[in-house]
This record gives structure tokens, sequence and C-alpha cells, in this order.
């Protein structure tokens, strides 16, 4: 076998691995588990019910808030025991006066833009319950989803607990709703077992909590300041876990371009996040959780888009030396690859043109997720990437 030959197949291996091996592999680890019934939790203490906070940083948010506290207040935990806090820095459309007389609810505001981490840090000084939720003012909440993510912290070694973000499917939104419903729907089953086998690897910022003590003041340019404060739970020692049924509501991007601003944003925040939690990249000190940070984040975010880009000249070379229209294994992968390309670009160039064809969305989606990727990383490199709130359009 040619070295040529010997790249091809490690870089579609990583490829492979990283976006359905890992799936596979970690179903058959749960599975056998199951089997030899270890690592079975205790059933969950359904009777434990603390006082918690629901934490809310927002900025110039006023269209949003008569539905959140509306939701807020009809959600099914115990009143006396559910405190809100708002925190709105910079707003100046009205927020803060709008949520003036809302019961249990505090309102923290400062005149001064200090972006979304700043007022988050300066919030958490007035939290005082033992848990905190965290959540965004334009996402609605099931209404078991404060008392489910609570039910969790029954157990001590839980210090997080990840809600599940759902992407609302209207026959209306475009193509990159569809791709993102999809991409939200594998990610929710990969938590499941990821939750399952030790520890989910990042929380959903529409919906996760933490226990108060565990907060640690995150660094004013953090880019996915979720993802962050989640995992440095996990590297104390702790476990992240994963309840689907508590739910953060959330409409699809309103079109690709905002999609793709807003995969740009987490693909930096990715790569800023990859240099400040390396040491969990140590399998030997971390063990599991770093076996699962590696093949869920990482890789998507480092590697294998880079091997997805070494892949076209490496598999044309080997087409072409094969002749590009015989039947044999390099060229067939060759006309696959143009095939999956070309689908992608096909429906990027349908999306805002209200045709829409479902064989497109998993194309699309793909290359609009690595395509963020590479952008990301250059935006990380020049340091360009804007803390302050930078919200993506939705779909109406």
């Amino acid at each position: 076998m040619e070295v040529l030959e010997i790249i091809f197949w490690v870089l579609l291996f990583i490829i492979v691995y990283t976006y359905v091996g890992y799936g596979i592999l970690l179903y058959a680890i749960v599975k056998i588990r199951r089997m030899f019934n270890i690592g079975q939790k205790k059933a969950i203490d359904t009777t434990y019910e603390p006082e918690v906070t629901l934490f809310i940083a927002a900025y110039n948010e006023k269209d949003y808030v008569e539905a959140k506290m509306k939701n807020s207040l009809e959600l099914e935990y115990p009143k006396e025991k559910l405190n809100i806090i708002w925190v709105t820095d910079g707003s100046d459309d009205g927020t803060p006066d709008l949520l003036k007389g809302y019961p249990n609810t505090a309102v923290h505001h400062l005149d001064a833009r200090n972006g979304k981490i700043g007022a988050m840090n300066r919030g958490m000084e007035f939290v005082k319950t033992p848990i905190v939720i965290f959540s965004d003012a334009n996402t609605n909440l099931g209404k078991q989803s404060i008392r489910r993510i609570v039910n969790l912290f029954s157990y001590p070694k839980v210090g997080c607990v990840s809600g599940e973000k759902r992407i609302v499917d209207k026959e209306s939104d475009v193509a990159s709703g569809a791709g993102e419903g999809l991409y939200w729907k594998y990610e929710s089953t990969l938590k499941k077992w990821d939750a399952e086998l030790y520890s989910v690897v990042g929380a959903a910022g529409e919906l996760f909590a933490i226990r108060t003590e565990l907060y640690r003041h995150v660094e004013k340019d953090t880019i996915l300041d979720d993802f962050i404060i989640s995992l440095r739970v996990a590297q104390d020692g702790y476990t992240i876990q994963y309840d689907p049924d508590a739910y953060a509501i959330e409409t699809a991007s309103a079109n690709v371009k905002e999609e793709l601003k807003r995969k740009i944003r987490i693909s930096a925040g990715g790569i800023q996040s990859i240099v400040r939690l390396r040491s969990l990249l140590n399998v030997f000190k971390y063990g599991t959780l770093s076996f699962q940070y590696i093949s869920h984040r990482v890789l998507r975010w480092s590697l294998t888009p880079l091997c997805l880009i070494a892949l076209i000249p490496v598999l044309s070379i080997l087409a072409i030396q094969d002749g590009l229209f015989t039947l044999s294994i390099y060229p067939i992968f060759f006309w696959l690859q143009v095939l999956f390309y070309a689908a992608a670009l096909l429906g990027w160039f349908l999306e805002n043109r209200e045709t829409r064809i479902k064989l497109l969305f998993v194309p699309y989606y793909f290359f609009i997720m690595n395509l963020s990727v590479v952008l990301g990383f250059f935006r990380y490199l020049k340091n360009s990437q804007s803390v302050n709130w930078e919200r993506s359009k939705r779909a109406a």
C-alpha cells in the first residue's frame, strides 16, 4: 500500500469516527454496561426540592420579557422555592422597567455594557440558593424542566445538569432549520449515552444548571460561557448529567447566513475552549471524561475539518491514478465526494429561494458546520470574535 493510500484511510477513519463511529462505539459500550449491570445509578430522589434560582442574563430583550416571565411563573416548581434573577447590564430598550413588579424576581442593572460574561460574573454574587439554573431570555422552558433538573442533583456527584435544546420544526422554516433540528436530535442521543457512560461534555446554554458553590468566575473574553462553566465543573471531579425532558424551545435560524454566523462564533469559541481546557486532553488524569471530550468535541472543532480538506486532493490523486471512470474503490469514493459537496452547494443555493429538498438537508448542514469551523479558527487567531451579545436572527 502506498503512502498516499495510508493517508487516505487514516483521514477517512478520523472523519467517520468523529461523525458516526463515536456514536456507534458509545452505544456499544452502553449496551454492554447495561447487560452486565455496570454503573447503574440508584433511583432518583423525586422528593429532593431545594430552593433554586433561575438566572437570565439579558441585553435588550424587551420583545421577549412578557413571554419569558409568563413561562417562568408557570413552571411546575414550588413558587416559594423558585427565585428569578435578571441581569440586564447595558440594556437601553426598557427591559429592566418591564420586569418591575413580577413576584420573586430581582433585577440587577448597570448602564455600562460589559458583555454577557461580565453580567454573569456580577450576577452570580446575588445568587444565594444551592442550585442556579441558567436560561436565555428568548427561550421557553417545558413546565417540568426545573423539577427534572433538580431531581438529578439528588446524586452528590452531579455538579451540572444540561437540558435539551429543541428546535421548533415549522413547515415555513428554511433548510437551515431542518438541518439544525436533525443535528440537535443526533446530539441529544449522544448526550444520553454520554451521561449513561459517565458525563456529558458540555451543556446547552439555553438551559443548564450547576451547584452554585462550583461556579468559577469566567474570563471576560470567553466566547462559549456555557461550555467553559460546565466543563470546569467536570474538571473538579463532578459529572454533567442530561435530561431530554428538561427542555428549552427555540426557533431555527432565519436563514443560512444567520446559521453560519452562529456556527462561526461557536467554532471560534470551540478552539478557545480547547486551549483553555487543555488539561482535559490528559487521558491519564481524566480517563473516561477525556475520551468523551476528545471524541465528541475536540475532533469536531480541530482535526476533522482539516481531514475533510486534506481528503479532497489525496482522493483526487488516487482516483486519477486508478482512472476516474473505472469502478475501482478510489474513483467511486471520489465521485461520492463530488456528489456530496454538489448536493451541499445546491442546498445552499436553493435555501433562500424557498425551494427545499429534504435530501439536501444533511449534506448542506454538514458543509456549513465544517466551513464554520475553518472560518471560526481564523477568527479566533485574529481575536476578532466579540464576546458581547450577538444573537443570530431566528425564524419567525
